[in-house]
């Protein structure tokens, strides 16, 4: 069946708004996109970051009037008629359209992340299906492909693993699948967490996986702490940070560009000895390793 889908420009306090008046209208679905060109990544902790113009996208059955929609759109929210438009959808199976981009690839010597169906092509490979379900995160990003590169390159067997901020738990369960003994993967997003669990199971590493929601359950000390989030949250969690990861554990930071590297690894130098451990496409991958007290 197909679909009409509303395409709307709004500005962050209008947001709410909008998905009501949307909602009220029969929307069956919602999504959220970037207007511009503003990159956004994880959230700090307990927040929910917005670009500054949201583009959010309104799915109509198709018995639905996108003229008289359109028009109580604009009425209700104020908008000149060029912000709203009207977009004709043809039905897909959408939970797969993601594999139109999504291709098997190699991180480092021996680590491919493949969708399911797709295998690698080195026979000793080590192989992590992922689908990226109800939170995005595939490896294709330039932090988390520093990140799975990184792994791949360790001696990781019989480690045990914290992920803070995990999103579909790529690094996670990476680092599962290249030895580690057990992970702990928290994130503050339920949606994250169940795409974790899911990849998990698809992969057969739940076992060996604990999902945590409340920062205070984390635990540890672990010998490898992993961070792929935004550079002021890095900086915020230094201590807890030093407090998760052993003397002589191993700790992995990512989600900071080139420019705030410095600030953030300044942060963590009174617990680790830390230095850049690779820079690409303007992000930087920083690594270290805490020091006795």
């Amino acid at each position: 069946m197909p679909f009409h889908q509303l395409v709307i420009e709004l500005g962050r306090s209008d947001l709410g708004t909008a998905e009501e008046a949307c909602t009220a209208l029969g929307a069956i679905a919602l999504a959220l996109s970037d207007a511009g060109d503003e990159p956004l990544l994880e959230a700090r902790p307990g927040e929910t970051p917005l670009w500054r113009v949201v583009c959010l996208r309104a799915l109509f059955a198709e018995t639905a009037e996108p003229a008289l929609l359109s028009a109580t759109l604009t009425a209700v929210l104020g908008l000149p008629a060029a912000a709203v438009r009207v977009e004709h959808v043809a039905d897909r199976v959408w939970e797969r359209e993601w594999l139109k981009d999504f291709r098997r690839t190699r991180f480092g010597k021996r680590l491919w992340v493949c969708p399911a169906g797709q295998k690698p092509e080195q026979r000793a490979a080590v192989v992590l299906e992922l689908d990226p379900g109800l939170a995005f995160g595939t490896g294709t990003h330039a932090t988390t492909a520093s990140c799975l590169e990184w792994l791949d390159g360790q001696a990781l067997d019989g480690l045990r693993v914290l992920d803070y901020g995990c999103g579909t738990g790529i690094l996670a369960l990476a680092a599962l699948k290249l030895g580690a003994i057990a992970v702990s993967a928290f994130d503050i997003d339920p949606q994250a967490l169940t795409a974790t669990r899911e990849n998990a199971q698809k992969n057969r590493l739940i076992e060996r996986l604990a999902v945590v929601r409340d920062a205070d359950a984390v635990g540890g000390p672990f010998d490898l702490v992993l961070a792929n989030i935004l550079a002021g949250s890095l900086i915020e969690l230094a201590p807890r940070f030093a407090g998760h990861c052993r003397p002589g554990g191993a700790l992995l930071l990512a989600g900071m560009l080139d420019e705030q590297a410095e600030e953030v690894a300044q942060s963590y130098r009174p617990w680790f000895d830390i230095e850049t451990a690779a820079t690409r496409e303007g992000w930087t991958l920083l690594a270290g390793r805490r020091r006795a007290e």
